[in-house]
């Protein structure tokens, strides 16, 4: 028997014990290790050869992330391994640590039940580490650590062991201040989930050199600080890899301390699912129970040339197979599954018997299913939808240059935005213009290439956009709107919302899918008063409609039209037709026509809008632009260069320090800006630099810029190159 098949043998057994099951992720700061580290666990389970881990990088099945060395799609398989004298099923999912593949994290935190975060450690933790660490935190996904690039310390810093422990020592401790900042203000997270060395939730290594230790494996191996130094500088790699090798050292580290499904589903089910807690199927998820009704969360689609359209996740509850007819959430029908199987490697691995609860499968034949669909053979409440840590930043138009490859083009790109919600795609079928907006340069950059390598279809690409919002910045009159057959009005104010209510909204602690108690306690919570919260009528955005109005006849009814004419106005704002943000709107009064032919769609939607817009001009709206955290490593010589940079792009340097023989400049700079930062970057520091940026947020931009971007990107919208008379304050 091949030793493939036998460890599918060995996963099929070890899916019906979920007391041995381990579902984890591996998550990090671009380029610290998370790849190699998987060949390492890979070559461990004999899943690739001992020779090649490392340089193999097994988990990039995609050619882009072979020739770019990043990982850019999450990557899955299942392995055994065996510890205390029992073999476990751990189920892996190797995620992005790039800025820009953000939303492939998020994703995979509500598949897996512990997150190892590894931490390069001469770099130490850095912001996508703490990006990383909140997104498992916040989907109840406990954290174990591994230090990599021990090496670096020993033979690039030639560290001894004093120094050595210090370092390691700081860098466990800023993880840790990262991990009680951040459960500090979670109430179901009771234990302290900080890493420990003595209690064996960090391990140490070089994923590189294959060998791996931590407390429990020193006292077992006898193997101290000082032998590993004295094995390193005396290239004695192979034997210390013999003697401690990393794929042991941490998979132990995973079965003991990670969680099993047992224990983690009755925890995390709470955090992510709203549904009756007292109902069968509840109980269901919490006990694992692979008998009862089937719940699929879908966490990402992929597509593989032969088999269409697979959609990975985390089975809940029950037994998923072939053949099986299941609701997607969102979506009318049944679909009907093709087959069921697990990943290994690159590899999907059909199976005939099913993947039942407390598992990880791959699915085909779940057609409407997307990233974040709750796939079930009853009728239910679906899971919280997945909340992306940063939203689009970046748009560029994309146009097939061949008219014939046009509905491909289409087609091609309702897959991508489906393969990943963190894309937004505006198909414009009559210009033939289509605009793909992303989180960044290289997000759009990787998903054109693909569409042009992987489809065959030749595209033509505009210039990076960059994605501006508006905002009120003060509390409006009320204004009247009137439909076009002057018999109905509506009367509406509108102010900047508190930006703790618009945190929680983008957050996903807020929406309307929450029963209306619980969302009434988080809107106080956040701020707003007891009426304005018992009054929210919609949600749009990261804007709140409250209804203010008393005993309005028909307006009931009319509603519906009401929260369309709103959600038009806010998608395109009165400045550029940008989308709204942070914005709390309230409808005062109504006067209806009581006849339904008058106050019908023509009529009422036009009314609210126009009326929205006039009161955001009363309110100054103002346009708001995307900035980003940037942190600059650099050689002393080059500190005035790389500050430079950052200065000369309307950013601001907020902090400068000493990190080893590096200079450290933190700062944020505005998104468009920091377009083509990578080659001035190089040039100027002679590519002595290396640097990464972070998404956070927007701001209002600066007075003397308003109208000429204002009027920038009405040009490039084809919309008339005049404000309304009523904007005097731009």
């Amino acid at each position: 028997m091949g030793r493939r098949k036998k460890i599918v043998q060995e996963c099929e057994t070890l899916m019906d014990e979920p007391e041995h099951i381990r579902n984890i992720a591996i998550a990090a700061h671009v380029d610290h290790g998370k790849t190699t580290l998987s060949d390492n666990l890979l070559a461990g389970a004999g899943m690739i050869s001992d020779e090649t881990a490392g340089e193999q990088l097994a988990m990039d099945t995609e050619e882009d992330e072979q020739e770019r060395g990043i990982t850019i799609d999450a990557a899955n398989v299942s392995m055994t391994h065996e510890y205390e004298g029992r073999n476990h099923l751990i189920n892996l999912i190797d995620t992005p640590g790039h800025v820009d593949f953000g939303g492939d994290v998020t994703r995979a935190m509500r598949a897996v039940d512990g997150a190892l975060v590894v931490v390069d450690a001469v770099e130490g933790a850095m912001p996508q580490t703490e990006t990383v660490l909140r997104q498992a935190l916040r989907e109840g996904v406990k954290p174990a650590l591994f230090i990599n690039k021990v090496d670096r310390l020993i033979n690039e810093l030639q560290e001894g062991p004093q120094e050595m422990q210090q370092r390691l020592m700081d860098v466990i401790g800023d993880v840790n201040e990262l991990i009680r900042g951040m459960t500090e203000e979670m109430d179901d997270i009771t234990e302290d989930w900080s890493v420990s060395v003595e209690e064996g939730t960090v391990a140490f290594g070089s994923a590189l050199y294959k060998w791996g230790v931590s407390m429990p494996s020193m006292e077992a191996t006898g193997i101290s600080f000082g032998d590993i130094i004295d094995m390193e500088q005396n290239d004695e790699r192979d034997e210390l890899h013999e003697r401690t090798p990393l794929s042991n050292v941490v998979l132990d580290m995973v079965a003991e301390h990670f969680p099993n499904p047992l224990t983690a589903q009755p925890f995390r089910v709470p955090r992510i699912w709203r549904g009756d807690d007292e109902s069968e199927i509840a109980e269901d998820m919490r006990t694992v129970n692979r008998e009862g009704d089937i719940v699929f969360m879908c966490t990402d689609i992929g597509m593989d040339p032969h088999a269409g359209e697979i959609a990975t996740g985390r089975v809940f509850s029950g037994t998923l197979k072939k053949g099986q007819e299941l609701f997607v959430s969102g979506t009318a029908g049944r679909n009907r599954i093709q087959s069921v199987g697990i990943y290994m490697g690159g590899e999907r691995e059909e199976l005939d018997r099913g993947v039942p609860a407390g598992n990880i499968a791959a699915v085909t034949g779940l057609k409407d299913a997307i990233a974040g669909s709750t796939v079930s053979d009853v009728e239910m409440t679906p899971f919280e939808s997945i909340e992306h840590i940063s939203e689009p930043v970046i748009t560029k138009s994309v146009e097939a240059q061949n008219m014939d490859d046009l509905p491909k083009l289409i087609q091609t790109l309702q897959q991508v935005a489906k393969e990943d919600p963190t894309i937004r795609v505006e198909i414009n079928e009559d210009t033939g213009e289509h605009l793909i907006s992303g989180q960044g340069e290289l997000h759009l950059e990787v998903i054109t290439q693909r569409i042009q390598k992987n489809q065959g279809i030749p595209v033509t690409t505009g210039e990076p956009i960059v994605v501006f919002r508006e905002q009120p910045q003060e509390a409006s009159r009320e204004v009247e709107g009137v439909s076009p057959n002057r018999h109905n009005k509506f009367y509406i104010t509108v102010e900047p919302m508190a930006q703790d209510i618009v945190d929680d909204i983008q957050l996903g602690e807020i929406s309307m899918d929450m029963p209306e108690l619980e969302r009434r306690e988080a809107l106080q919570a956040a701020g707003m008063d007891k009426d304005t919260s018992q009054n929210v009528e919609h949600i749009h955005g990261t804007n709140i409609l409250v209804d203010d109005t008393k005993g309005i006849q028909h307006l009931n009814e009319t509603m519906e039209l009401v929260i369309e004419g709103l959600d038009e106005a806010l998608d395109d704002g009165p400045l550029a037709a940008e989308p709204v943000q942070g914005s709390l709107l309230r409808l005062h009064d109504a006067r209806l026509h009581e006849d339904t032919i008058h106050r019908g769609p023509a009529q009422v939607i036009p009314a609210v809008r126009n009326a929205v817009h006039r009161a955001l001009i009363d309110a100054e709206v103002r346009l708001l632009e995307p900035i980003q955290n940037v942190r600059i490593d650099v050689p002393n010589q080059h500190m005035g260069d790389a500050s430079g940079e950052i200065q000369g792009r309307r950013g601001r340097v907020d902090d400068m320090y000493q990190e080893g023989d590096l200079m450290v400049i933190e700062g944020i700079a505005p998104v468009e800006e920091m377009i083509g930062f990578s080659s001035d970057i190089r040039s100027a520091t002679e590519g002595r630099a290396s640097w990464n940026t972070e998404n956070a947020g927007f701001r209002v931009l600066v007075d003397n810029l308003q109208r000429e971007k204002i009027m920038e990107i009405r040009e490039r919208k084809g919309m008339k190159l005049e404000l309304p008379q009523a904007i005097d304050y731009i």
